[in-house]
């Protein structure tokens, strides 16, 4: 069994974080799932639209892969603070575009939906002044750092779960590849043994017997020949190994698992044997069990 040290990370977790400033209290929530590439989904309180692009900026810096979603609930601490404001401009030009799908037969929009849209509610300029609203900006910001960075830790307790798994699984393919090395050996003298057996019961007089069967046998073993692939998968386990050392290696292991199954399937094609054939499809199925586990790292 080999050790591979290192450390790799998932794709699935969660991190919260919460705080407040200026008479404004917040919870920020990060989630992740598996995902091909990254991509970030943001929801955050009316009035703070730069919350977005340092969210997405973040995310980018913290992760590789996966679908990220963070929100970001805030409320007003203040009871004297004035309540949010609707902007009239922008709500009507929502409900003209609104109107104009409605007639071609969408459903009308609703209340709720209305005002879930982007710069129709806003806080009254006179409410906070430019460097106080600022600065609950900028706490908001690390607020959304610090629950990407308990994300990130979560994300990182799944990889150290899924290295030994996955480890496992490239062991077994190793030993696979071992027996399917000593099956193969064998190959040529069981292919002369059957093909001598059977020209023998068909024409037992035929002249040149044993040197057609040499030349049949032959020819028959080449095409059987299945050192390449076994040679390529022994490649592929190394590679598979070297990658779990340096992290990110998901992408890069989603590909090799296609060549693992790729070598499989030409060395059950080939097989001259019950035997390897039966190692080959055993093989593939291990390889599929460890590509569903290589689809959660990052």
């Amino acid at each position: 069994m080999s050790r591979i040290s290192g450390q790799i990370s998932g794709m699935t977790g969660f991190g919260r974080s919460e705080g407040g400033e200026g008479g404004w209290t917040w919870a920020v929530e990060a989630r992740s799932v598996n995902g091909r590439n990254l991509e970030v989904r943001f929801r955050g309180p009316p009035g703070f639209d730069t919350l977005e692009n340092h969210a997405k900026t973040a995310a980018r810096a913290h992760f590789n892969r996966g679908q990220v979603t963070v929100g970001v609930q805030a409320k007003r601490a203040d009871p004297g603070a004035a309540a949010l404001r609707v902007n009239d401009d922008i709500l009507a030009r929502y409900l003209a575009l609104a109107n104009r799908l409605a007639e071609a037969g969408a459903a009308p929009p609703s209340a709720d939906g209305l005002l879930a849209l982007r710069g129709v509610l806003e806080a009254p300029e006179e409410d906070e002044a430019p460097e106080a609203r600022a600065a609950v900006e900028t706490a908001m910001a690390a607020a959304i750092d610090a629950a990407f960075a308990a994300l990130k830790a979560s994300r990182d307790r799944e990889g150290a779960q899924l290295l030994p798994v996955i480890t496992d699984f490239i062991d077994r393919i190793g030993t696979l590849v071992a027996s399917a090395e000593t099956e193969a050996a064998a190959q040529t003298g069981a292919i002369r043994e059957r093909f001598t057996r059977r020209m023998t019961e068909l024409a037992p007089d035929a002249p040149g017997l044993e040197e057609r069967i040499f030349l049949e046998a032959a020819a028959l073993a080449a095409k059987a020949d299945v050192r390449e692939e076994l040679d390529r998968l022994a490649a592929h386990l190394d590679s598979a190994r070297q990658l779990l050392r340096q992290p990110p290696a998901g992408r890069k292991l989603d590909f090799l698992m296609q060549e693992f199954m790729r070598e499989a399937n030409t060395l059950c094609s080939k097989s001259a044997t019950t035997a390897l054939t039966g190692i080959g499809l055993e093989l593939k199925a291990v390889i599929e069990q460890l590509r569903e586990q290589v689809q959660n790292v990052e």
